[in-house]
């Protein structure tokens, strides 16, 4: 097969793999809590469970080398090696071939790195339950009286936050009180007091002896 035609090649496997790392962009294919750090979570219909902070999702995320991505970095690199050596460079074909195939092989490999090093790191610590607002503990800044509305200062995500709060039996609840959220409706966060909760679950157990 004569120069012209490795060049045909070479410029078909760029587009190709341009064409495809523009798709998988496009598709997205590249893919504690409280005050002082602790988060509650609810377990089964009573139970709650207090998580301290930088919770970690342990689910991990594995990728592998061989998928879409990768795919289009090697044929762009490759194809856009290819031709250049084909249009502007002497070089005997098989040599070519090699240094094309090299180029390809380094490119999907940076972009694997990219890949995993950077966009996946930044996602795996994601978790959907760091940024559910039932069960969050929080503290009052300012107080709710009865029917009323006051302020919750809380952390979610390791970032702290503000947001209006009401009562959960519509008793008034002194500014400083800490608090737990047992509903979150149009921005703003039913509680209750943490006290009281805390004291329930140990009423749910019968005492020792």
């Amino acid at each position: 097969m004569d120069a012209v035609n490795w060049s045909d090649v070479y410029l078909t496997c760029f587009i190709v793999g341009f064409a495809l790392s523009a798709f998988s962009f496009l598709l997205g294919g590249v893919h504690g809590h409280g005050v002082g750090g602790h988060h509650v979570h609810p377990i089964g219909s009573r139970g709650i469970r207090v998580g301290g902070a930088g919770h970690v999702n342990a689910r991990g995320t594995a990728v592998s080398p061989f998928n879409l991505v990768t795919l289009a970095a090697f044929l762009a690199w490759f194809g856009g090696m290819g031709y250049l050596l084909t249009r502007y460079a002497s070089l005997w074909l098989v040599f070519g071939l090699i240094i094309a195939t090299f180029s390809g092989i380094a490119g999907a490999g940076v972009v694997f790195l990219f890949l995993t090093r950077v966009l996946m790191a930044s996602n795996e610590n994601l978790d959907a339950a760091d940024f559910q607002m039932t069960g969050v503990l929080g503290r009052l800044s300012s107080p709710i009286r009865e029917g009323g509305v006051g302020e919750l200062i809380y952390s979610q995500a390791g970032t702290r936050r503000a947001c209006g709060a009401r009562s959960e039996d519509g008793r008034p609840i002194e500014a400083g009180t800490e608090v737990v959220v047992t509903r979150y409706e149009h921005g703003i966060a039913f509680v209750r007091r943490w006290t009281e909760i805390a004291g329930d679950e140990l009423s749910a157990y019968p005492s020792a002896g």
